[in-house]
């Protein structure tokens, strides 16, 4: 217990949409000094895509994978609504979330959305395993957020409209 707790307390805080002071490499890194195998090979194992929840997986990622599992389903239900032009409220957001600003502002408020899910499962866990999951997911979170490049995204949005034109 004490490994994590000296892993934990020697953790940078994060900030959503802040540039992170830890890379996942270092992170994991500083994981391999103080982890057990299997601590380690669950936190290697640790991904904001993941949707499916094993029942081997820690409580806190299993809520994590559910909730996510959830929020891409509510998206998949809004975006078929709005091929058929019905009308679909999802339950986990605001429509705002998508239909204000574009899809770059889209893709950071959902992953705001994550992130705030993540800090609802932090609470109770301040040096454990699950503890250092969940610091992992926001690390990635953030690793995201910090590949978006706006130029490169309006080119590659501008060669789509030119292709199917």
């Amino acid at each position: 217990m004490e490994k994590y707790v000296y892993l934990a307390s020697q953790l940078p805080l994060l900030t959503f949409d802040k540039e992170p002071v830890m890379s996942v490499t270092t992170f994991l890194e500083e994981g391999c000094k103080w982890l057990s195998p299997p601590d380690l090979k669950t936190l290697n194992e640790v991904s904001i895509n993941a949707v499916t929840a094993e029942k081997s997986d820690l409580t806190a990622l299993r809520d994590y994978k559910n909730y996510e599992y959830a929020l891409r389903s509510e998206l998949v239900q809004y975006r078929r609504a709005q091929r058929t032009r019905e009308e679909y409220k999802p339950a986990l957001f605001s429509l705002i979330v998508l239909k204000e600003g574009n899809p770059l502002e889209a893709e950071k408020k959902l992953l705001r959305l994550r992130w705030q899910r993540i800090e609802e499962l932090e609470f109770g866990h301040y040096a454990d395993l699950e503890f250092l999951a969940l610091y992992y997911l926001r690390l990635q979170i953030l690793m995201r957020l910090q590949k978006f490049d706006k130029e490169v995204g309006k080119a590659k949005f501008k060669t789509i409209i030119e292709a199917s034109l």
